[in-house]
């Protein structure tokens, strides 16, 4: 039998590389997480009188504290997050399906070009729509209402541009074709045949969009005067600009900061599942 040579000695050297760089972004992402979690289970007192990393023994007080701060406002600002983010990347993923599936199968004149805009709309930073965005809200009496936060949050360039790059690789122009011959309607093949065979896709436009919405900060802080609208950001926000008079606050803004991260990795965790589906399919088509 022959052996199989050895691995040569700078193949194996240079292939931790890339594996150090990757552990040494993870270290670099995971500390500032580690620290929030730390410091929520501090008391006021073990918060800058301990080890940055050492737990305390402070978290079921902080609990309590944070719930019944102002009565309860800071699970008013969660549901308001869960609100904005959820309805919104649910209304922008069905958006993003419908442009993105058109733009993909449907020939029509100007499709270039709507493609073209979509793309510089990709690369503009939100934060420039801002101030023109809540101009025209307020123009039809909608700054400062939940709409002011949602409606933005809907029509995603991204969204629509990984769902049409999505829908012309996802699906055959056979199975529409065919569909069509047995006389299908488009609606019917669009919900029935299309929508299904993008699930995946839809499911990665929807996490991004939620995350994107859940952690925007400066379109609310704009549109948004009363407190009871705020989202967990903004409200967050709000508290630690009083924590600068009252340090005692600083406590209760870690917490509120911790709790607002949960449901972002839950639904990483509940949804990473339609990834694997995806992969295992495209392993098995190609």
């Amino acid at each position: 039998m022959n052996a199989t040579p050895p691995e040569p000695r700078t193949a194996r050297r240079t292939s931790w590389v890339p594996t150090s760089v990757l552990l040494l972004g993870t270290v670099y992402c995971l500390i500032p997480v580690l620290w929030v979690v730390m410091a929520a289970t501090k008391s006021r007192d073990e918060l800058f009188s301990t080890f940055t990393f050492l737990p305390g023994t402070g978290l079921w007080d902080n609990l309590a504290d944070l719930t019944a701060y102002r009565g309860g406002v800071f699970w008013r600002w969660m549901a308001n997050s869960v609100l904005y983010a959820g309805l919104g990347a649910l209304l922008s993923a069905a958006v993003s399906a419908a442009s993105g599936y058109a733009l993909a199968k449907f020939p029509f004149r100007g499709r270039s070009l709507i493609f073209a805009v979509l793309l510089t709309g990709v690369l503009m930073p939100p934060i420039t729509l801002a101030v023109p965005q809540y101009l025209l809200l307020a123009k039809v009496g909608l700054a400062g209402t939940y709409w002011s936060v949602l409606l933005p949050g809907v029509l995603s360039p991204y969204g629509i541009y990984l769902a049409r790059v999505y829908a012309a690789a996802a699906l055959p122009d056979e199975v529409l074709e065919a569909a069509r011959v047995d006389g299908v309607r488009e609606l019917r093949l669009f919900t029935s045949i299309a929508l299904p065979m993008m699930r995946p896709g839809l499911v990665t436009i929807f996490l991004f969009q939620f995350v994107a919405i859940w952690n925007n900060f400066l379109l609310p802080y704009i549109m948004l005067g009363e407190d009871k609208l705020f989202p967990v950001t903004v409200g967050l926000y709000s508290l630690l600009q009083q924590g600068a008079g009252v340090p005692a606050l600083y406590t209760l803004v870690i917490t509120g900061a911790l709790l607002s991260i949960i449901p972002l990795i839950a639904l990483f965790l509940s949804l990473q599942r339609y990834w694997r589906v995806d992969l295992l399919s495209g392993a098995v088509k190609s």
